[in-house]
């Protein structure tokens, strides 16, 4: 009779938890539209100068990281998988009209009505955009044959990298 020792399960459970678990490329993207989505919230409720611009910051970083790793890794790939002709061209286009609005507002003293206006077109746009892409692309992208685990270790790293550049 043999017996087993109760060690290895400790270390295993330990070094799952220092390493990054893979994600599907759709739940790292969801979890930027719900990181935004708050951003958005956090800025309606600012009444502070100071506050509003830290947290135009984030939103423009994190949008602009977050379209960048779309239309660089995700998009693509979507793309000559379902051999859409449709979906990705109007998110690439929604994406132009986004980075529009936020060169309206990075780095801007956020200076009263007009300047709050902007952030909030510019959050019914995204959440405009979101639904689009949770709702038609991520669905269709996850019936596909696309490897989604693959797709989001790619877009992690990137996002990383380019989090880091931002620095």
């Amino acid at each position: 009779m043999t017996t087993t020792t109760t060690t290895a399960p400790a270390t295993t459970a330990k070094a799952k938890s220092t390493t990054p678990v893979a994600k599907e490329a759709t739940a790292l993207l969801r979890a930027d539209h719900k990181l935004v989505n708050g951003l958005f919230s956090e800025y309606e409720k600012a009444r502070s100068v100071n506050k509003k611009k830290e947290l135009v910051a984030r939103i423009c970083t994190e949008l602009s990281v977050h379209a960048q790793v779309e239309e660089e890794i995700f998009y693509p790939a979507v793309k000559l998988a379902l051999k859409d002709k449709e979906l990705i061209p109007e998110a690439t286009v929604e994406h132009a009209t986004l980075k529009e609005l936020i060169a309206q507002v990075e780095g801007v003293e956020p200076d009263g009505e007009m300047f709050d206006a902007k952030i909030k077109v510019m959050s019914e746009y995204v959440k405009h955009h979101v639904k689009e892409e949770q709702n038609e692309i991520f669905p269709k992208a996850k019936a596909s044959n696309l490897d989604l685990v693959e797709l989001g270790t790619k877009l992690a790293a990137r996002k990383a990298e380019l989090l880091a550049e931002r620095k």
